[in-house]
């Protein structure tokens, strides 16, 4: 069945009695949504997980955004290692349980050993990709992604709007960036993992955007949209804790 509110607020919680495994910083966020057919989304996914939605859509999402500090817990950030760009297509899911969390499409980073590191360890789809981001004076930050071996990129402009009202958990944008739960998959053995993190809730703006050009979503399996994204939002961003990957 799908998530009762009350397992969405309970997902937000920091996991009693585990110590973290590492610590991350996510910042100047962009998350950029797309309303999509559940059954479309329905026939991506693994043996265990369902569609989310909210008022019967499920949403595509795409966010670029800045890794810092990446560090396991014992450890001090490394310079060359700790910072790097990443951007991911997404979409929500919950699993038999109600468990609502996050399913990537696909993670592309500039981080060689990150890549490895999450594919071999976290069973996530990640890239490696050339990236770049230039933060502007304004607070606007010009966004670069392109896969290895691709022919086309993604580039985006973006900055900060007014900062709306907290969203409440019964909000589309609870909805969509409230996520504390991954769910990823290891196809040669049709296993299922789920991750946890925690941080506080995200500081959200509106977001003011241009897309230069767009092929990430394309390069998920899905029909490039034809139109501007449905639902934008931009967060200065969180510092992260992160737990061990689990088998469910």
């Amino acid at each position: 069945m799908a998530p009762t509110l009350d397992q969405r607020l309970t997902a937000c919680n920091r996991p009693e009695g585990r110590r973290p495994a590492m610590y991350q910083s996510w910042r100047d966020l962009l998350f950029l949504h797309w309303t999509i057919d559940p059954d479309e989304i329905q026939r991506t996914l693994p043996r265990g997980l369902t569609v989310d939605t909210f008022n019967g859509n499920a949403y595509l999402g795409l966010v670029p955004f800045f890794m810092c500090d990446i560090r396991p817990r014992c450890c001090p950030a490394l310079p060359g290692i700790s910072n790097f760009l990443e951007m991911n297509v997404r979409t929500y899911v919950y699993d038999e349980h109600g468990t609502p969390g996050v399913w990537f499409y696909s993670l592309d980073a500039n981080q060689k050993m990150a890549v490895r590191v999450a594919r071999r360890f976290f069973h996530l789809p990640y890239f490696d990709a050339t990236m770049q981001a230039e933060r502007r004076d304004g607070g606007s930050v010009a966004y670069t992604c392109t896969r290895k071996g691709a022919a086309n990129a993604s580039r985006f402009v973006y900055q900060p709007g007014k900062a709306p009202p907290q969203p409440l958990p019964d909000t589309l944008e609870f909805f969509l960036v409230e996520r504390y739960i991954l769910f990823a998959h290891d196809a040669k053995c049709d296993r299922l993992y789920t991750g946890r993190v925690h941080h506080p809730p995200y500081p959200l703006h509106n977001a003011t955007f241009e897309i230069e050009e767009e092929s990430a979503i394309e390069q998920a399996g899905f029909t490039r949209p034809d139109r501007p994204p449905d639902h934008a939002m931009f967060s200065h961003g969180v510092n992260v804790a992160v737990f061990a990957i689990e088998s469910v």
